[in-house]
């Protein structure tokens, strides 16, 4: 029986410890589905349409040998409507901290009551990205630095072309 997982979040942008999560991902499912919420109460510095296109770019490289197909999608709504949508067993979250942990307890409880045929996992972040948030990133390359240590190559290109564009 294949198993199919939904990863979802912002990726406003996607970061290096995104990218640990997926491949961490891959070790549990045949097929994993990225999904990006599309939030009108948030302002984001990528269009939905540009996060599929960074994340697809950076992930299926990430992916490559492993057994692992990947999709990427768009939604709005529940995350667990667009797991469910999907045809997803499994729903991935990964932990930084402990106010990660607390934080996704709670929804993988609501998402558990929602739909208890989706089972949430939880992948602890590796050492090296665990400090890292998108948040960060778009601060640090807003204000000039470096961030390729933080986010795939084409995410600090895009990051470059969006901050040279808004000045």
């Amino acid at each position: 029986m294949a198993r199919s997982a939904f990863y979802s979040g912002s990726f406003d942008p996607i970061t290096n410890g995104h990218l640990d999560v997926i491949v961490g991902a891959a070790a549990f499912c045949d097929k994993l589905t990225i999904g990006v919420g599309a939030n009108p109460n948030k302002a984001a510095l990528f269009s939905v349409e540009e996060r599929l296109s960074l994340i697809f770019d950076a992930a299926r490289p990430a992916l490559a040998g492993t057994n692992c197909a990947l999709d990427v999608v768009g939604f709005s709504g529940l995350a667990i409507a667009a797991a469910r949508a999907a045809g997803a067993t499994l729903i991935v979250r990964g932990l930084r901290d402990s106010t990660d942990f607390d934080f996704e307890m709670q929804m993988a409880g609501m998402n558990g009551a929602m739909a208890p045929e989706i089972h949430t996992i939880f992948l602890p972040a590796s050492s090296p990205v665990r400090p890292i948030t998108a948040t960060l990133v778009r601060q640090i390359a807003e204000m000039g630095g470096d961030v390729a240590a933080f986010a795939p190559a084409n995410v600090v290109a895009a990051l470059k072309a969006k901050f040279q564009s808004i000045k």
